[in-house]
């Protein structure tokens, strides 16, 4: 339980790692509380809809899973979508429409095509959480990046500078695990 839950933190980082669910990290990450709010809802979702997925998983019929899986995403898109409408409409507004295209987030699909729909409801959670903390925690250093560099260099709060911080993140990443790599 304990690997299915670090998985997703470093080793298989849907971001740093995985390269997914890019749209949302490029658009929302202005800011570190924005990469927080859009990383929370994602974790929601995607904690909901693995264990829904895991319970129901014998009674879809294959030819209809994928189907079946967007609409029980939708479904928890929908609930967070609300919940933040009634108690966080700042980040509501923040977020705009990158909230409902958390249905169509690859990371929740993947997930729960890959491995929800083959294994047991505890196992799902803690690969769920996993992913979504590590999804969490990438946008949440890469909108402190921005919004700390966008003070001095406009371009960092701008659309381009989400590439060029992702970019030199993914450069410092794969630096710090070649050296570590080799240290033994």
């Amino acid at each position: 339980m304990i690997q299915e839950f670090t998985k997703g933190l470093f080793k298989e980082n849907p971001v740093f790692r995985l390269l997914l669910g890019l749209c949302p990290t490029l658009a929302v990450t202005t800011s570190a509380f924005n990469g927080f709010g859009m990383g929370m809802a994602t974790t929601f979702v995607l904690l909901c809809s693995n264990i829904l997925v895991s319970l129901v998983k014998k009674l879809i019929p294959s030819e209809v899973r994928i189907p079946s899986y967007i609409i029980i995403i939708a479904t928890f898109v929908t609930i967070v979508e609300m919940l933040m409408q009634a108690f966080a409409y700042s980040l509501f507004e923040n977020l705009g429409i990158f909230i409902p295209l958390i249905v169509v987030n690859c990371v929740i699909l993947g997930r729960a095509e890959a491995f929800a729909s083959k294994e047991a409801v505890l196992p799902s959670i803690f690969d769920a959480l996993g992913m979504g903390l590590g999804f969490t925690l990438s946008l949440t250093v890469l909108g402190a990046v921005r919004q700390s560099l966008s003070g001095s260099l406009m371009i960092f709060g701008m659309p381009p500078g989400a590439f060029l911080t992702l970019g030199l993140l993914l450069a410092l990443i794969n630096f710090v695990t070649i050296k570590y790599l080799k240290r033994g």
